[in-house]
Order: C-alpha cells, then sequence, then structure tokens
C-alpha cells in the first residue's frame, strides 16, 4: 500500500465515529430523511445537491422552500407540471447565481426525465450499462438535465464537458447508491466501488493533509486521484469515507472558533 499520513485504523476509526446521523445537520442530505420512497428521495435528492453551493444556511432555507412549494409528493408534482406552472411557483426564488427561471427549468428537465425513463435511477442506469463506467453516466445524466440550457450555464447541473469535479453530482450518486447509517442508498443496481468521491475545498485540503493528493486543482482528475487513494482501504465501498472526513473537519474548525 501506499505511504499515506493515516493508516486504515485510523480511518475506519473515523468512519465509525462520525458517520452518524446525529452530526448530519446541517447538511442537505436531511431532507432525503423526510421521504421514505424511492421515487420521491431519488427526486429531493437531486434537488437537495444541486442546490448544495455557497453557505450552508442558505442552501437548507432554498432546498426547503423548494420542497414546501412541490408539496409532500414532488415527483408527481414534476411529472404533471408544465413550464408555465413551474416559471409561475418559483418566479421569486433566487439562491446565489441561480434564479427562480432556471431553477424552473432545472426542475421541468427533471420531471421530463422521469416521465421519460420512469426514473431518475433508470436514466443514470441507462448512460452506466453502456460502458459500465460512471463518468460516461454522469456526462449522460447531466446532459438530459440541462435540456433547453443555455451553453454558459451551469449553477444547477455541471457543463457535460468532462473538466470539473462534479462534486454535486458525485454527491448525490453517494446518496443514492450507498446505504448505511448516513447515506439512505435508493439505488440498488450500481456497485459503490464505482462512486468517485466528491470533490470539494474540504475533502482536498484534508485529502492534501493526508497525502491522498499532490494535486493543486480541485478537478476531476484530483477527484479520481483520491478516489484511488481510498480503493487502497476500501475497494468495494471507497465513498464511505467522504462524509467521516469532511464532517470531523468541520466540526473541528467549529471548536477551534468556539461555535
Amino acid at each position: 500500500m501506499t505511504a499515506y499520513n493515516i493508516d486504515k485504523k485510523t480511518l475506519d476509526d473515523l468512519y465509525y465515529k462520525y458517520n452518524k446521523r446525529e452530526f448530519v445537520h446541517p447538511d442537505p442530505l436531511e431532507f432525503l430523511y423526510d421521504y421514505k420512497s424511492s421515487s420521491e428521495r431519488e427526486v429531493v435528492g437531486i434537488i437537495a445537491a444541486s442546490i448544495a453551493y455557497g453557505q450552508v444556511r442558505q442552501i437548507l432555507k432554498s432546498v426547503s422552500f423548494i420542497l414546501q412549494r412541490l408539496g409532500s409528493k414532488p415527483s408527481e408534482f414534476l411529472k404533471s407540471a408544465d413550464s408555465s406552472l413551474l416559471q409561475n411557483t418559483f418566479k421569486d426564488f433566487k439562491h446565489r447565481f441561480t434564479t427562480g427561471a432556471e431553477l424552473s427549468l432545472f426542475l421541468e428537465n427533471v420531471g421530463r426525465v422521469l416521465k421519460k425513463y420512469g426514473s431518475l435511477n433508470e436514466c443514470f442506469l441507462w448512460g452506466f450499462k453502456k460502458e459500465k463506467e460512471i463518468l460516461p453516466a454522469i456526462m449522460h445524466f447531466a446532459k438530459e438535465l440541462r435540456q433547453g440550457e443555455c451553453e454558459c450555464y451551469n449553477s444547477l447541473v455541471p457543463m457535460p464537458a468532462g473538466k470539473c469535479a462534479y462534486k454535486r453530482i458525485n454527491l448525490y450518486l453517494r446518496w443514492m447508491i450507498r446505504k448505511d447509517n448516513v447515506d439512505p442508498g435508493c439505488w440498488n443496481n450500481i456497485p459503490a466501488k464505482h462512486l468517485i468521491v466528491p470533490l470539494d475545498i474540504h475533502m482536498h485540503r484534508v485529502s492534501s493533509l493526508y497525502g491522498f493528493t499532490e494535486r493543486k486543482q480541485a478537478d476531476f482528475n484530483t477527484a479520481l486521484q483520491i478516489t484511488e487513494a481510498f480503493k487502497k482501504f476500501d475497494p468495494e465501498d471507497p465513498v464511505k469515507y467522504d462524509f467521516a472526513l469532511t464532517r470531523a473537519g468541520i466540526l473541528s474548525a467549529r471548536c477551534n472558533q468556539g461555535i
């Protein structure tokens, strides 16, 4: 095994210590726990993950606003809603760079995908089945969710060009595919070994500290390098360490700041 600045026992200890629901808040993942069916959880998940940029308090506020407008069964709402209804429902929405018009188009695309494939799971699986690799499936998934958008728009769904880290889509996939105390897991047809770490500034910093990567850019290649490092510790479920490592760092920072 490559020499890292942390051993498997310490990494597993962090997982068992922090990978608990009591440490989830504040995290948009918590919205998924309110929905029992897979059909609703996958829709709530893509909304929560796509909005997950910026300050966490605003993220939670924005996701809550959207879900309240969609009602108790978001998937049914989106399958029956047309563009004019969505635009009117979210005309007063604003989340950092995301406007109500952009959100409406995104939600319209989610509804279109549900009608076309039957579920978001089947949409993603269509891309995965073709090559049995996660990146082509991510590209296909992103293209389906970006129908009708201008080329410069990526505040909710990244452009399928293979250049960014695809953090929010990978976060969504972690929620959908993994199943433990934190990740609810409602897709049972894609092995967790294919997942890629959702790379953000916190994970990049932690991974650099532990020697999982020496790359300076938090891009897709860095995400792949960190994931390969995690596979040395757990080849069947490498992304299991994501929540624990980032949560430990966030909680430690709060303690140091007296929060």
